[in-house]
């Protein structure tokens, strides 16, 4: 091998290498159209899941109280906002929930509409494309729009056609052999709904 292929055969190396999280994403679609509870149980890391889930879901109501809030009450906000996110972040992160959050964005099966019976536009307009891989081809706009943490982590956008405050981000990382599904970040609208969950249980308690 002459010298000058060397940093060709590396860079083939690791473009090959970045294309096996993709192969892990399309199994995850599948999985998640076919309502494959089992397999996605066996391929997310639900804890660290959980604790994403609960800071965006605290920092989430922190920010919306922030303004409202004397200095010396923001700690006592912040205390009381990740109290209040626990059992919010506990509903979302269960495999059937993550199954549901995957499809469009959007968490159906969980209780996050407005008070008083307003019209919840959002959850109940049709559903919006979520990790919907039909073929191969399809892992293409998720490549163009994946960024590599990294040799062990990936992030991609969900869909990666949407507007960026319509498509959440997943990050998928290495263990072992396997790829898994460890952090969703959330679209601004989904964490919007939450805070005004938070703020109306905060409201209750009072």
């Amino acid at each position: 091998m002459r010298w000058w292929s060397i940093p060709f055969v590396l860079a083939l190396g690791w473009f090959l290498y970045t294309l096996t999280p993709f192969w892990a994403l399309y199994d995850l679609a599948r999985a998640v159209q076919a309502h494959d509870v089992a397999y996605v149980e066996r391929h997310v890391n639900f804890r660290t899941l959980r604790l994403s889930i609960l800071r965006q879901a605290a920092a989430a109501a922190q920010a919306q109280g922030a303004d409202e809030a004397e200095p010396r009450d923001r700690q006592r906000l912040a205390d009381a906002a990740v109290a209040l996110a626990i059992p919010v972040a506990e509903a979302l992160v269960t495999p059937q929930t993550v199954v549901d959050l995957l499809d469009d964005g959007w968490p159906q099966s969980v209780d996050l509409g407005l008070e008083d019976g307003a019209a919840d536009d959002v959850g109940t307009r049709p559903a919006r494309p979520g990790l919907r891989i039909d073929g191969l081809r399809r892992l293409i706009p998720f490549y163009l729009h994946s960024e590599m943490r990294g040799f062990r982590a990936v992030v991609i956008a969900v869909p990666p056609e949407a507007p960026r405050a319509n498509r959440f981000r997943v990050r998928l990382r290495l263990r072992g052999w396997t790829w898994r599904l460890v952090d969703i970040e959330l679209t601004q609208a989904l964490r919007e709904r939450i805070a005004q969950k938070l703020a109306r249980a905060a409201a209750r308690v009072r």
